[in-house]
């Protein structure tokens, strides 16, 4: 079944009705799609729970995809029965994907200046900002001018990882910097607004007040150097920078200082809690400025850091 198919179209269009982000629905559509293949291209409504459970098992025994994976196939098929097809799925008695746990790859103060030093201009203020407040790469590129406060030195990241908003802090060292981006950005979208157009803003924020890309605050602190036609709406805007220039910029820099390490944008995240827990910052504190549900998910940088052991030392050193 085809993307271009009118039952995956209807999809879709709901679950941007529903206010879903671009990277959900495309994830969501991608599981949906590959369901209706599995089973031969039958229609899902002609399928149900049985249908669910083959899928998900076979995912986990022939595949061999991780837990993650198999909870994503998940909710895209949850999604697609309990609220696109009204249908309830009920207990779902599939094969579960073996648990991995990876300990984060965590670089060491050094190697975070090394890496940095290999960056210049926007491209070291982003890898900055995620170190400094430690954000996801698609929360920092994300920001608008109405999410920073300087004189607070906070940063507020507005539907993140489980549509939920936060607060983090704002180093010093970026607070100055951030101005001298904030005021190239507020230019590109007068000149933008000259134009008719402006930044890309929630569907039902542009329908409800038709001129709010002309508002300073919704311009993005890291637009994008071209504009594009809005999905959802269909109206020519100017989205954030994408991803891809910065992972391409890091790896670059990575390459130059030849670290042994496997580094990626989400790096300097787990860098960032791990370094706050070295300083001797609560757990808790921790938890809430990665904004996670559950504090075992921020447990795992005690790992890292080998505080689980609880002070035990090895055996050898006694001798």
């Amino acid at each position: 079944m085809s993307l271009k198919s009118p039952f995956l179209n209807r999809v879709r269009e709901e679950m941007r009705m529903r206010g879903y982000s671009i990277r959900t629905e495309k994830t969501y559509l991608y599981w949906i799609k590959a369901f209706i293949n599995f089973h031969h291209k039958r229609h899902p409504e002609t399928m149900g729970t049985a249908e669910v459970t083959q899928f998900l098992t076979f995912l986990a025994n022939q595949r061999n995809v991780a837990i993650n994976t198999q909870k994503i196939a998940l909710n895209a098929l949850a999604y697609l029965y309990q609220k696109h097809l009204q249908h309830e799925l009920g207990d779902l008695r599939f094969f579960h994907a073996t648990k991995q746990r990876h300990l984060p790859t965590v670089l060491s103060p050094l190697e975070i200046s090394s890496i940095l030093n290999q960056l210049e201009g926007r491209n070291r203020l982003i890898i900055e900002l995620l170190y400094g407040s430690g954000l996801r790469i698609s929360e920092c590129l994300r920001l608008r001018i109405q999410d920073v406060d300087i004189e607070r030195a906070t940063l507020t990241v507005r539907d993140g990882k489980g549509r939920k908003d936060r607060q983090t802090v704002l180093s010093h060292k970026c607070a100055e910097r951030l101005n001298v981006y904030i005021d190239k950005a507020i230019k590109i979208q007068q000149h933008d607004n000259h134009r008719g157009i402006g930044p890309s803003l929630p569907n039902a924020l542009e329908r409800k007040y038709p001129n709010a890309f002309r508002q300073t605050g919704w311009m993005f602190i890291f637009p994008s150097k071209t504009t594009s036609i809005n999905p959802y709406t269909g109206t020519l805007c100017r989205h954030h920078l994408h991803q891809s220039v910065i992972r391409k910029s890091l790896g670059h820099a990575t390459r130059r200082i030849q670290i042994n390490k496997r580094v990626t944008c989400h790096t300097f995240r787990h860098s960032f809690a791990t370094h706050l827990l070295q300083a001797g910052r609560d757990i808790r504190s921790v938890q809430e400025l990665l904004s996670h549900s559950d504090v075992s998910t921020t447990q795992i940088y005690t790992h890292v850091l080998g505080q689980h052991f609880a002070g035990t030392t090895s055996p050898l050193d006694t001798l």
